[in-house]
């Protein structure tokens, strides 16, 4: 696994990333195709923001803990990981077989002034609608973006207040 330790606001000491990339490092334990591991460290005044994205046979499992002191942060953003690490495996077992799962893109949120101030670009891999749900629930996001693997076009799944989900298709 690749890890690779970022900082924000933030210089990161020897002993900060090997702390951050021996916690980190467990996790190939669980999961054993785990590509790359991107660690950014961050600090906003009082907050301590540690943020992880692990890449996983093209799935992306994220979380992220906020805390007012940075090592905390990181032990905080493990136990989610491990949470969303359990999650992946259930469904990984449960839905259907490894070699079929593809990369896909995270939403960013847009502010309430609405001015977009943050831009992502991810590798759009074609998924069935099911996928994009596990997709969407491995992020723990309430949207997600994705590739129709049978129309070629870009879709859209989200979860709805009744706890089911639903399904945007554009008209071609």
């Amino acid at each position: 696994m690749n890890i690779i330790v970022n900082g924000r606001h933030l210089e990161i000491t020897p002993a900060l990333k090997n702390y951050a990339e021996e916690k980190i490092s467990k996790f190939e334990k669980y999961i054993t195709n785990i590509t790359e591991a991107v660690i950014t460290l961050s600090v906003e005044k009082y907050r301590h923001k540690a943020e992880v994205l692990l890449k996983v046979n093209g799935y992306l499992i994220q979380a992220e803990g906020v805390t007012g002191e940075i090592y905390s942060s990181v032990d905080e953003v493990v136990e989610k990981l491990e949470k969303q690490v359990k999650k992946y495996k259930e469904k990984l077992h449960t839905y259907r077989k490894p070699d079929k799962r593809l990369m896909e893109t995270i939403a960013s949120r847009i502010p309430e002034k609405g001015r977009i101030i943050k831009y992502k670009r991810f590798d759009m891999k074609p998924m069935n609608p099911e996928e994009a749900v596990d997709q969407m629930e491995l992020l723990d996001k309430d949207f997600y973006v994705f590739i129709n693997e049978k129309t070629s076009s870009i879709n859209l799944v989200y979860r709805r207040k009744d706890g089911n989900y639903g399904l945007i298709e554009p008209i071609t």
